[in-house]
């Protein structure tokens, strides 16, 4: 390969270093956050995003083109889009991977058609775009590649080192464009992350000796901190490994993909699945391959076919066979002492006790679909319980610590039995996924109609389903909740993570901080003091209702103290307590 030219091994091996770049910065990311809270998640989310669209580049093997390198980036990246930042991350590499997906090899002047084409397709992507963004960024940096190739550059190294440098220079300008970052001292996290995926991709391309390998650890929030280790697993819950290519009939649609990658995870784990327009390569651990195989004949023939048996293997590695034909194990260590336990009939490929009983795969009959269901985003078990109280059909775990990505709210949507799913994302950071979700969804084949209903908080979302009326249009239903998200003033109080100033307020780590719809409204050493002086804050001659959600780390005896306290201070408003059991916010506070 010439230094002008990239073709679709070094694509991929770019691509691959620059996900690597960014999952070994996301921390130093998250702590750009404007707000110093506990859940800064804009690395997080990127990464998550990021390492979803490697996962699917890294299991397409080695013989692999352009054109499959790009379904797998743009697709990846769309499923496991999280938070805003990771869906405008989604749609700048769906955006770029339009233009390089039918070449066979890529230079300056193709390079500056991919970057101007990912920021057309990310600004269409956000409402109102925000200057002094991720989105700016990436503006500045299609600018110069066209620049540059324009000016006649066609050495990919330069160009890539101009464009990086520039990039970075827009990124320092950010907080001119943004005062609140300004007074916070940082640039955009966004923005700092895609230089990061820019400057790894670099690093790639000039052959930096980088760990490709993608692990489930890597797309899967929170596998890391298990605490577990496999290496002392000795329990196969799934015993055999199945591989196979489908030669497909047609191209799959994005709810056909969803819905085989569903039903491979109903039947065992380890799911890679990984599909362009003619092949879709599958990658499942379960303890029936005849079931994978048989819904993979569905869509087309199959080819590749590759099956081992685990338990044999573990067995093999970890016990050796008698003279009567049965299975000892080597060596289990008991308080220092060494046995030789009998663990396998000699009949038996799998351990005694643990047979699997393999029954026929019955398809359950469904009842037929009602007019309207809902899908919520929330977290604390207290909060689940109000909104299953209230009609909700499928609360998805998540929110302020963890935002579900596009995939997680399709696959929600998907487990409703309703002809439209009203998705409450609650949390203006979970919107963007909610909507790509629901444009993802209108190549179901099902027909089912997903509308966002833009809840930007938890106590908006309870207010828009409480002003749903069932037997009214659903336009007219919309409409309603929609417009119920205004009457909803909502306070959270948690902690600062470190020194910062932000709206003139001087803000300590540790200390508590209550904060509004339109910034910080309060900051003290004690918890109910905070939350006490952000809700004198929010409150106005109009409201009527004060709601209170404590959160799992505050006690129900601290949380009526609160509640009676509120009480006296606004005698003519009603005045709620609830157990929110939310994590990391110890209160979660509307006035409406």
């Amino acid at each position: 390969m010439s230094n002008n030219a990239i073709d679709a091994k070094m694509l991929s091996k770019m691509f691959l270093s620059g996900a690597r770049n960014l999952d070994a910065k996301k921390e130093w990311i998250n702590e750009l956050n404007v707000f110093p809270v506990p859940d800064g998640d804009t690395g997080t989310n990127m990464t998550m995003t990021i390492m979803s669209a490697a996962k699917e580049v890294q299991s397409l093997g080695d013989n692999k083109d352009m054109a499959a390198i790009c379904k797998a980036i743009s697709s990846g990246s769309l499923r496991g889009a999280r938070g805003n930042s990771g869906v405008i991350l989604s749609q700048l590499l769906r955006g770029f991977t339009k233009i390089i997906k039918t070449k066979e090899e890529i230079d300056v002047n193709v390079l500056a058609d991919a970057f101007e084409k990912a920021v057309e397709t990310a600004y269409k992507a956000v409402m109102k775009p925000k200057e002094g963004t991720i989105l700016t960024v990436a503006k500045g940096a299609s600018e110069k590649a066209r620049e540059l190739a324009s000016e006649g550059c066609d050495d990919i190294e330069n160009f890539c080192r101009e464009v990086i440098s520039y990039a970075d220079e827009v990124l320092q300008k950010t907080p001119d464009m943004l005062p609140v970052l300004k007074q916070a001292g940082v640039v955009d996290s966004g923005g700092q992350g895609l230089v990061q995926v820019f400057k790894g991709a670099l690093d790639g391309y000039l052959g930096k000796e980088i760990d490709m390998t993608i692990t489930e650890e890597d797309v899967t929030p929170g596998a890391r901190n298990e605490g577990r280790n496999k290496s002392q697993e000795k329990d196969i819950k799934f015993g055999y490994c199945t591989e196979f290519i489908v030669l497909l009939n047609k191209p799959l649609n994005v709810k056909q993909e969803l819905d085989f990658k569903n039903f491979l995870e109903s039947i065992g784990d380890s799911i890679v699945m990984v599909a362009d327009d003619e092949i879709c390569k599958v990658h499942v651990h379960s303890n029936d391959p005849g079931l994978a195989i048989q819904r993979a004949l569905k869509y087309g023939q199959l080819s590749n076919m590759k099956i081992d048996n685990m338990w044999m293997e573990h067995r093999e590695k970890l016990f050796h066979e008698n003279k009567d034909g049965s299975w000892s194990e080597i060596k289990t260590e008991i308080n220092g002492a060494a046995e030789l336990t009998p663990t396998y009939s000699k009949d038996d490929n799998i351990p005694l006790g643990d047979k699997v009983s393999m029954e026929d795969e019955e398809e359950a009959v469904k009842e037929p679909p009602k007019e309207v269901g809902f899908v919520t985003v929330c977290a604390g078990s207290g909060l689940s319980e109000i909104f299953k109280g209230l009609g909700v059909d499928y609360v998805i775990e998540g929110g302020q610590t963890m935002n579900p990505s596009t995939a997680d709210i399709l696959d929600a949507v998907d487990k409703v039995n309703a002809r439209t799913v009203i998705v409450l994302p609650n949390n203006k950071n979970i919107i963007l996924a909610a909507n790509q979700a629901a444009i993802m969804s209108q190549d179901s084949e099902e027909g089912k109609k997903i509308v966002v209903v833009p809840s930007k908080t938890v106590p908006q979302g309870i207010t828009a389903i409480i002003n749903y009326v069932p037997d009214v249009p659903i336009s007219d239903n919309i409409s309603a909740m929609t417009e119920s998200l205004k009457s909803v003033s909502t306070g959270e109080v948690t902690y600062a993570v470190r020194d910062t100033v932000i709206d003139d307020v001087t803000i300590r780590q540790g200390d508590y901080m209550g904060i509004g719809d339109k910034g910080i409204l309060g900051v003290g050493s004690d918890i109910s003091d905070v939350t006490f002086d952000m809700l004198k804050e929010m409150m106005s001659d109009e409201l009527e209702l004060i709601s209170l959600y404590y959160g799992e780390e505050v006690s129900e005896e601290s949380a009526n103290e609160l509640r009676n306290r509120v009480h006296e201070a606004f005698p003519n408003c009603d005045v709620e307590l609830q157990y929110g059991g939310q994590p990391i916010y110890y209160y979660i506070v509307s006035a409406e």
